[in-house]
């Protein structure tokens, strides 16, 4: 990782170009806008961030709103240069509606959601791409939708305790998701088990701490399954 702290090594830029460091592949800045936001050009998160992942990868960053997520994800994608998706901007509108409102969504409503969030991974997979999806994921059945058994696709959960995140939801303003629905996200989330190799990082440090730490357990993921030589399905998902 080539011994810089993440503090040092990740930084902020507004423009797009490239950004070299004495030891690190060049990083690729782009430009990452946010739900409702697209009419102002935003900050771009990179990271010259040294590491040895090779191969395209692709990650899903799951936890219930107001975890910091969004901020770390974005990271994660500026130091592995790759693609960024915000899993929220794949809602349809009738969704973000209910949840501005208040309203619970049912698995029903979920339902094209995740399966939107399946065909942007798929499509990342099939084009041989590296990508870093954002994805609330709670329960099981929504990750066996998204991710099923694509061994390619890994699951990055981001825990924190219901104090920590919702002093994080007080401090924001500009997202959907009322602070009254964190209770709900709780009471629905189904922890990753083991038999889902999740990385687990504790979500409470700073966010460039938590996308180092990301990167680290991913550089320990590849290298295990380049032991292993374990080939990737390309099998195509049951009937969702």
């Amino acid at each position: 990782m080539g011994g810089h702290s993440a503090a040092a090594s990740l930084q902020c830029r507004t423009s797009q170009n490239t950004v070299d460091s004495p030891d690190s592949r060049p990083c690729m800045i782009r430009n990452y806008r946010m739900a409702g936001t697209d009419q102002q050009p935003q900050r771009v998160w990179t990271a010259a961030l040294a590491h040895s992942i090779a191969k395209p990868v692709i990650v899903v960053v799951m936890d219930v709103s107001g975890s910091g997520k969004s901020t770390a994800a974005t990271l994660l994608a500026g130091a592995l240069d790759c693609h960024f998706q915000e899993g929220d901007d794949l809602h349809p509108r009738e969704n973000v509606e209910k949840m501005r409102s208040g309203t619970r969504l049912t698995d029903a409503d979920r339902m094209p959601w995740l399966r939107k969030i399946a065909e942007e991974i798929d499509g990342w997979r099939a084009r041989g791409e590296c990508g870093v999806l954002t994805c609330s994921a709670l329960k099981r059945s929504y990750r066996d939708i998204i991710i099923g058994d694509h061994h390619d696709v890994v699951l990055v959960y981001l825990k924190g305790s219901r104090d920590l995140i919702h002093q994080r939801m007080a401090a924001r303003h500009e997202h959907f998701m009322p602070i009254a629905l964190l209770d709900s996200q709780f009471a629905t989330l189904e922890e990753p088990t083991p038999d889902e190799h999740p990385i687990i990082v504790d979500v409470g440090g700073k966010s460039a701490e938590i996308a180092h730490e990301i990167v680290r357990q991913l550089e320990d993921w590849q290298h295990k399954t380049d032991r292993t030589a374990r080939p990737a399905t390309t099998s195509p998902r049951e009937d969702r």
